[in-house]
Parts: C-alpha cells; structure tokens; sequence
C-alpha cells in the first residue's frame, strides 16, 4: 500500500503567493454589492422578526387565557356576594375578542400565528443572509 506523500506547508505557502490577485472587475463588484445588499436586507428583517415574534406570541397567549383565567375566578366566587361576581361577569365581558385598527383586524390567535410566521421569517433571514455573506 503506497501513500502519496503530503504537500508540505511551505510548498502550499509558495503556491498562495504564486497566485496573482484578480483586479476588480465592475461585474465583481456589482456581484459583491448585490451580495452585500442581499445580506444587509435578510439581517435586518431576522433582527426585527427575532425582536416582534416574541412581543406576538407573548401577547397573543397572554389575550387567550385572561378571560379563562377570570372567567375561572368568577365560577369560583359564586357563593360569595352576589355584586362581586356581577363586577366580574362584566370584567370577563369588556374583553373584546377582536381590535380592528384601521382595516387590520387583530385577534388573539392572529397574534399567536403572527408570531410563529416572524420566527419563520427570522429562519429565512439568517439562511439567506448566510448563504450572502459566503457569496460575497
């Protein structure tokens, strides 16, 4: 069994130096600004979806289970005053299951889906943004 012999470090040194470097081509650097301007816009939206998609979700979940939670501690004090437990029956009622802002309708469960489709962007911008920066 014969086993070709290693390059030695100096001989690849030698062959790195013997190369020269390419001059800079307009194609060249109309690639590396598109590549840079590609990596800018992906990192960007992953660092604003990694900011939001928490926000979402935390509020989404914290929407649906309020008016469980109080609808819970009203079925609890039924035998205690009668007002309190009308306080709370309205309490429980004034929770709106929906907002509209402008002609953006927001519910609890669009907030939570709203949240895992930012996390969703954020796993494309880092993809993209990586596969960017080796490009560049």
């Amino acid at each position: 069994m014969e086993v070709s012999p290693r390059p030695s470090l100096s001989r690849l040194a030698q062959a790195s130096d013997d190369r020269e470097p390419r001059p800079a081509s307009g194609l060249g650097l109309l690639r590396t600004a598109f590549w840079a301007v590609c990596y800018f816009a992906f990192y960007f939206a992953q660092q604003v979806a990694e900011v939001l998609a928490p926000l979402c979700l935390v509020l989404g979940i914290g929407w649906m289970a309020l008016p469980r939670a109080l609808a819970s501690i009203t079925t609890n004090t039924a035998s205690t005053d009668p007002q309190a437990q009308d306080v709370m029956n309205h309490v429980v009622g004034s929770i709106p299951d929906h907002l509209a802002i402008g002609s953006h309708v927001m519910t609890a469960s669009g907030l939570v889906f709203d949240g895992f489709l930012l996390m969703a962007v954020a796993a494309l911008g880092a993809t993209v943004s990586a596969v960017a920066a080796r490009n560049m």
